[in-house]
């Protein structure tokens, strides 16, 4: 099986090298075609990887040692577990789906070529993350979707726009990066290996002593870690402060929005703290901090979710608001939960993207809600795919964020950890403004009055298969996947021994598909989810001059949401603004005038002085000299006396 492992990845890597060295050569459709043969097969030998996990046979292991300093081994590796397949499926699947759409959206781009290789690396890329079984491979993979995605977000790199946005992600994740670095060499201080087993059976035996911080305030080392280790998860998986850059990515091409936003880049951080569950469930100071910040992201990011009117966008705001949901359930020991809710996203989340890309390219790259309406009649697959994932995404039965989202909440609800009663609150109230925003993007895209030109309503048109194929593909999970999953996520067996299971999640909802059906009819959140669906109706059906009323009279909040919390304007304000006058401090005052001005200048200026004393005393005249002597002999002389 061992080759099996090596061939999923490199797979990918092959056909991105084909793609980019060759494209030109060997035209677009041996490159889509290649390409997708090569994420197709890597998913057939990713699901025979989970048969035979799932039949026992786990693995855990080296491949390749690529150095050994100070007795540290530093290894390429592979953990081959439930939670690594599931992932790897996962990843896998969407990737397929999302090379498939490709051939439709990208057809007419100069740049077709280049893009499969670029989404065929970004998958080699996260398989890598996935299947690690040491830091030092983690990290790799965590630093080349982070790559990848810079070259994807700014693909149309002739717009300015895009350009900016691929340099705030860059940025951006730069800062969590550091933390995760820092983090991992905390890891190996203390640990002395970077490989997991390693890492987490010392884990279980630890009781070292407190690290004392700059302040002279005592922490303890795995509260250390595992806060350094989840400053990384915060920027990979988007979270409030380090979220700005995630709307920003939307201004790459649409296939690339569902590739990051469903199963790979932001789900790196989630997948990240499941697998540090053994270090992660030594800290309670730690879980809480997730905790926290996972229910603040949750609930304010839903609600600029509500303001958008950039299709793309209000997916976009929808991923960082559910990211939120899978970060509350680690921070409530509910790792399980966490992931299964990524799973059943990460399906009903590309196919909304997947949905919007669609509309777009009907509508001539238009994006504004604004200028859309009444498209169900003329593009009835992507309106029933689109409702099957804002079902999903709302939380209704039987479609799959039901049952995960839901499970969430009742972990959330059953947890003593410190933050977990605001959590509960913040969970609650997003359900209501996910559902409401999810159908106010349904009924104002699909619904009502066209709002867009008799041109373009006179060529509108459903998209072609290679299109409509991988929506209806992603819609059979979006609906089946909670129900097929639910019992085994929540009794423990899917992901087996690959995560802790603390006594305080184990009480958490474990019913059966229908049972928790049933058990949603007397819990709020289905009802709140409903509620959301129907004032969404009211709002943009019924009475549509509600929500531009409401709007004049909440000028305030509606600005504050509209401007996002104003955190881009701050981190302008402070990090580039300020350093820029901080680099014009040091070049103005460091630059010239201490080294120019003291160091260099300054040293000539004193040689060239001390050069212009020495030369007055060489005048050339004997008497002069003769004078010196004396007065020199008249001060010796003096000096010995005096002595």
């Amino acid at each position: 099986m061992e080759t099996i492992y090596i061939l999923i990845p490199l797979l990918c890597l092959a056909a991105s090298i084909v793609a980019g060295v060759t494209g030109h050569l060997i035209g677009k459709v041996w490159t889509h075609r290649v390409t997708i043969a090569a994420v197709g097969l890597a998913l057939i030998l990713s699901l025979l990887v989970a048969v035979d996990v799932f039949r026992g046979n786990v693995f855990q292991g080296s491949v390749y040692t690529w150095a050994i300093s100070g007795g540290v081994s530093f290894e390429i590796g592979f953990l081959i577990d439930r939670l690594t397949v599931v992932m790897m499926s996962v990843v896998a699947f969407v990737s397929l789906m999302v090379h498939i759409y490709t051939v439709g959206y990208m057809h007419d781009d100069p740049g077709y070529t280049r893009f499969f290789s670029y989404i065929s690396l970004f998958t080699f890329a996260m398989l890598m993350l996935v299947m690690a079984n040491n830091f030092l491979q983690l990290f790799f993979g965590w630093e080349a979707v982070g790559l990848v995605s810079y070259l994807l977000i700014g693909f149309w790199h002739e717009r300015e726009s895009a350009i900016a946005a691929n340099m705030k992600a860059f940025l951006v994740n730069r800062v969590g990066d550091l933390g995760f670095i820092l983090g991992i060499a905390a890891v190996l201080y203390l640990f002395g290996s970077l490989d997991y087993a390693t890492v987490f059976t010392g884990a279980q035996n630890y009781n070292g002593d407190p690290v004392i911080g700059p302040l002279g305030f005592k922490w303890e080392w795995m509260t250390v870690i595992c806060l350094l280790l989840f400053v990384g998860a915060m920027g990979k998986s988007a979270q409030v402060p380090l979220h700005v850059w995630l709307p920003d990515s939307m201004e790459g091409p649409t296939p690339i929005s569902a590739l990051i936003h469903a199963a790979t880049m932001v789900t790196a951080g989630i997948f990240m703290v499941a697998r540090m569950s053994p270090l992660f469930e030594l800290t309670t100071t730690a879980l809480s901090v997730v905790l926290v910040i996972g229910a603040v992201t949750a609930l304010l990011m839903a609600l600029v979710g509500l303001v958008q009117n950039d299709i793309k966008r209000v997916v976009a705001y929808s991923t960082l608001s559910q990211l939120g949901y899978m970060t509350v359930a680690l921070g409530v020991s509910a790792y399980s939960v966490s992931i299964f809710h990524l799973a059943t996203h990460a399906f009903f989340k590309a196919l909304l993207f997947l949905a919007a890309g669609s509309v777009i390219i009907a509508l001539h790259h238009e994006q504004d809600m604004r200028r859309m309406g009444g498209l169900r009649r003329s593009m009835p697959v992507t309106y029933i795919t689109a409702v099957i994932g804002s079902l999903a995404l709302a939380g209704i039965p039987p479609f799959a964020g039901f049952f995960s989202k839901d499970a969430i909440i009742e972990a959330v609800h059953l947890s003593n950890i410190p933050g977990s009663g605001f959590a509960y609150i913040a969970v609650l109230s997003g359900v209501v403004i996910t559902a409401f925003y999810s159908f106010r993007l349904i009924f104002m895209v699909f619904h009502g009055k066209p709002r867009f030109s008799d041109q373009t309503s006179s060529h509108l048109h459903e998209s072609p298969r290679s299109v409509t194929i991988p929506l209806i593909l992603l819609a059979i999970p979006s609906l089946a996947a909670g129900m097929l999953m639910v019992e085994s996520a929540l009794s423990g067996a899917l992901f087996g021994n690959s995560i802790e299971y603390p006594s305080a999640a184990e009480g958490a909802v474990q019913y059966t598909a229908l049972g928790m059906v049933l058990h949603g009819f007397f819990t709020p959140p289905l009802w709140l989810a409903v509620t959301g669906i129907a004032l969404a109706w009211l709002f943009y059906i019924r009475y549509p001059l509600l929500p531009g009323l409401i709007s004049s009279r909440l000028t305030l909040i509606y600005r504050v949401l509209l401007r996002k919390y104003g955190f881009d304007e701050l981190y302008q304000m402070v990090f580039a603004n300020g350093g820029r006058s901080f680099g014009n401090w040091l070049w103005g005052f460091i630059d010239i005038k201490l080294i120019d001005g003291l160091a260099v200048n300054g040293t000539a200026n004193v040689v060239g002085w001390i050069s212009g004393i020495a030369r007055r005393l060489q005048s050339g005249y004997v008497y002069h000299y003769a004078f010196a002597m004396i007065i020199g002999l008249v001060l010796l002389m003096s000096w010995k006396l005096w002595a």
